[in-house]
């Protein structure tokens, strides 16, 4: 049940977002972060869910700032974001409990001093991971998060991967040829 569910908001989130590739692919990709990351830190079904919900939704909040104010800050996606967060995921039949968690990290999701909770830790690191990669950020922008916001285990472990990990290229070598 709560996969088709997540199909659905997936597909609302599409709807809200369309023609707007560059932001349904960011929600698409921190969704895949989060939920892996939350996958590798073990979290319990009722924080995967949350994990997973808020990662589909943590921008939900743009469209109606631009539509209302000609701009989508981060300040005005955080007091945006979470009526339009509970009215779609009431719509779907997500637990109250679920949506006020959602909501409560939607609200706060910009402001790194707030996190509390590893469902909102984790939104944070793969939110980062992406806009990080998005923005072409510099090693020392990465340095810094990764001292300053990044815990899991998981999360930093992408982060390294992803940024810090400079890869020697060996000539004639070929990945698909190698074995594995």
């Amino acid at each position: 049940m709560e996969h088709m569910r997540h199909n659905q908001l997936i597909n609302s989130m599409i709807t809200l977002f369309e023609g707007d590739a560059r932001r349904i692919n960011h929600f698409l990709k921190v969704y895949a972060f989060a939920k892996t990351i939350a996958e590798q830190e073990l979290l319990g079904p009722d924080l995967q869910e949350i994990v997973e919900v808020v990662a589909i939704t943590h921008d939900i909040g743009i469209r109606v700032s631009e539509d209302t104010y000609g701009t989508s800050n981060a300040t005005l996606q955080q007091t945006e974001g979470p009526p339009v967060a509970r009215e779609l995921l009431t719509s779907l039949g997500y637990d109250s409990n679920l949506i006020e968690r959602v909501c409560h990290i939607i609200s706060l999701h910009h402001t790194y001093s707030a996190i509390e909770g590893k469902d909102f830790q984790i939104l944070v690191e793969a939110d980062l991971l992406v806009n990080l990669d998005e923005k072409h950020s510099e090693e020392t922008q990465v340095r810094s998060m990764q001292e300053k916001i990044f815990k899991t285990p998981t999360g930093l472990r992408y982060l390294e991967a992803l940024f810090l990990h400079h890869r020697r290229s060996v000539p004639g070598t070929n990945l698909l040829s190698s074995p594995i």
